[in-house]
């Protein structure tokens, strides 16, 4: 469903946050915190509040939202368990036709990942190739944790952006 911003700015809390809380993966208090700041002047002043209300959540809430994004081309995305908007972007990347040997690759390196971690790799794989995605994933593996909650966190205000502007459709 599409709606337009003036249209979103009217909704009550509960209607925005239903429109708007598919924008950050299975993190609808996003949108119930941001519906505060209405009525927004823009798309993009609605996606600062969004980024801002997860700039101001507490660490384990923001440590909950990176988890809750799905594991790229994983046992989810296999079952077709993905939300609408995951699956779609995953095949932006042709994630969902992996030769055999880069879907063994995306596998251990999500699970290498997770596993230094506690939360699954997350990157906006519509800024980026498939090509890209393994090229962040090897690198961003070997960093630090408050580094890639850092990151992840940026991708998924990228992710956002994208969810919102086709939600608002702009896409």
């Amino acid at each position: 469903m599409s709606f337009d911003l003036p249209a979103l700015n009217k909704l009550s809390v509960a209607d925005f946050t239903g429109a708007a809380g598919p924008l950050y993966e299975h993190s609808p208090w996003i949108a119930e915190r941001a519906a505060a700041a209405r009525p927004f002047a823009s798309v993009e002043a609605m996606h600062r509040e969004l980024v801002s209300v997860v700039a101001r959540a507490a660490p384990a809430e923001q440590v909950g939202l990176i988890a809750a994004h799905p594991d790229l081309a994983g046992k989810l995305a296999l079952a077709g368990g993905l939300t609408a908007d995951s699956t779609a972007e995953q095949k932006t990347a042709r994630l969902d036709r992996l030769s055999p040997e880069d879907f063994a690759r995306i596998t251990a390196l999500n699970d290498a990942y997770r596993a230094k971690f506690g939360f699954p790799f997350v990157i906006c794989v519509r800024d980026h190739t498939q090509a890209g995605i393994f090229e962040a994933f090897e690198r961003r593996v070997a960093s630090d944790r408050a580094t890639e909650i850092e990151t992840a966190l940026a991708q998924i205000a990228r992710i956002g952006w994208h969810r919102l502007r086709a939600l608002v459709g702009a896409a």
